[in-house]
């Protein structure tokens, strides 16, 4: 596989790093990761084969605070990582794209979808796809879940860790994220999306729980979106088996087209 080489781009003061590999066939493929992904995971390396394989263009990158880009997480914001994620998509992508957005980057992919709209773009959309989608996890799923202590810590040091099931890590939440995450609701409201949606959802997804995937459904035009579960999938539906489902699915909608 060719490699894609690392550039950065700066918004707002701070340089986000991308990868953009090339393309002779429509649509391109945007890929957003989740919160405290980057873009260098078994998902976007998978469709960075895919893209090259048939000639698409693909583009990713790290939002603020992630991965290899500039910015301190402990900073980070839905509206900033939003802001970030179009300054990429209007300098590197043409025509009809395809956005992929992975847990949190499926709310991005929402939100880059309304300002798109509203600037009288949205032909640049050609399809949407979703993975394991968390469109308003601050208000809907972290909050409702907070105790007693970690409204304390989130008040006198401005942060508030939860341990994780994966080894290694810990989930954190900033006070600035909570209180950015209202700005860019999505739900309980109707989503003009103007084109095919397919979402990807494991069953045995503990982060992101099948129902949350339901509820973004319900706000979705019914007639235009294709929900896939994965009986046995959990919240990263990496396995090879989930990521040949992915390229399936991407491969499809690009047929559709």
């Amino acid at each position: 596989m060719t490699t894609t080489h690392l550039k950065t781009l700066d918004v707002d003061g701070k340089q986000i790093a991308y990868r953009f590999r090339e393309g002779k066939t429509q649509p391109g493929l945007v890929w957003l990761g989740g919160y405290r992904s980057d873009m260098l995971g078994t998902k976007a390396e998978a469709l960075d084969a895919f893209a090259e394989r048939r000639g698409h263009a693909f583009l990713r990158h790290d939002y603020s605070g992630h991965g290899e880009s500039g910015g301190d997480f402990m900073h980070g914001t839905v509206s900033a990582w939003v802001r970030e994620s179009l300054a990429i998509f209007d300098e590197k992508t043409s025509g009809p794209q395809i956005l992929i957005g992975s847990s949190m980057g499926a709310w991005i992919a929402l939100r880059m979808l309304e300002e798109l709209h509203k600037r009288g773009e949205k032909q640049r959309v050609a399809g949407i796809a979703l993975i394991a989608p968390a469109p308003d996890f601050v208000m809907e799923l972290v909050v409702p879940q907070m105790r007693a202590e970690d409204r304390e810590a989130l008040e006198i040091q401005g942060y508030f860790e939860v341990p994780s099931r994966y080894p290694g890590m810990s989930a954190i939440y900033t006070k600035a994220l909570i209180e950015d995450g209202p700005n860019n609701r999505t739900l309980g409201k109707m989503i003009d999306t103007h084109c095919h949606v397919h979402i990807l959802q494991g069953l045995q997804d503990e982060d992101v729980p099948y129902a949350h995937a339901l509820k973004l459904a319900q706000c979705l035009p019914s007639d235009d979106v294709t929900m896939t579960t994965v009986k046995d999938g959990d919240h990263r539906l990496s396995r090879e088996q989930d990521l040949a489902l992915l390229v399936r699915t991407i491969e499809g909608m690009i047929a559709d087209l």
